[in-house]
């Protein structure tokens, strides 16, 4: 897959519009009842860079960042202000935060995963591109070390510990993550509406698997 590692300005997303996309097939029978399905395992979110824009400065970075990535062709991390941390918004990222997996004794790659509750129903989201240097671990509530006890893929969100957890352990971590999209737009229409301030209304921005 087409993919750069690097961040689109963090302080351009800041204040952009979107979040979760999910689709769900809808039936309606003749009896008046529904049967709904959902062909995604998983939710996908939608973002729009164009409100984060202040200033001709901001189109200016924009530009190049979009020439950089060849429009859509490269994918790149995006910052969701509203949701980039494995803790509450309010909170100080830990090693407790995520229960990722339960050790088996003979495993010792674990996905990154933030799981979101509500009621009795949860749902687990893969988290691929973790922020580096943001990422703690800990086996039965003891730390470990990045480095020492285990080493990090900042590409996939993969946790791999030197040695395997023993069986029936919980394992857990606490970490920052980016959200890879790519634009989803061939082009970008600026309107230069003073010599100090620009705009540019509509830049959608899409998650993308990896």
């Amino acid at each position: 897959m087409s993919f750069h590692e690097v961040r689109f300005p963090a302080d351009l997303s800041f204040g952009a519009l979107g979040g979760p996309e999910r689709r769900t097939d809808v039936v309606e029978l003749s009896s008046g009842f529904e049967e709904r399905n959902s062909p995604w395992a998983h939710s996908r979110r939608r973002y729009d860079a164009g409100l984060g824009l202040r200033g001709l400065d901001d189109i200016e970075q924009l530009l190049a960042f979009f020439e950089a990535r060849h429009g859509q062709l490269y994918g790149f991390r995006w910052k969701d202000w509203a949701d980039y941390r494995s803790c509450r918004p309010s909170g100080t990222v830990s090693p407790g935060d995520q229960v990722i997996a339960r050790g088996d004794g003979a495993t010792r790659s674990f996905q990154l995963v933030k799981v979101y509750r509500s009621g009795g129903a949860s749902y687990a989201r893969p988290i691929t591109k973790p922020v580096a240097g943001t990422v703690i671990a800990a086996v039965q509530d003891v730390e470990m070390r990045e480095g020492v006890h285990f080493a990090l893929d900042l590409t996939t969100g993969t946790i791999t510990f030197t040695d395997p957890p023993l069986s029936g352990v919980e394992i857990t971590a606490g970490y920052e993550f980016d959200v890879p999209v790519r634009f989803d737009t061939e082009r970008i229409n600026v309107s230069v509406a003073s010599f100090q301030a620009g705009q540019a209304p509509d830049v959608p921005v899409v998650e993308v698997r990896v």
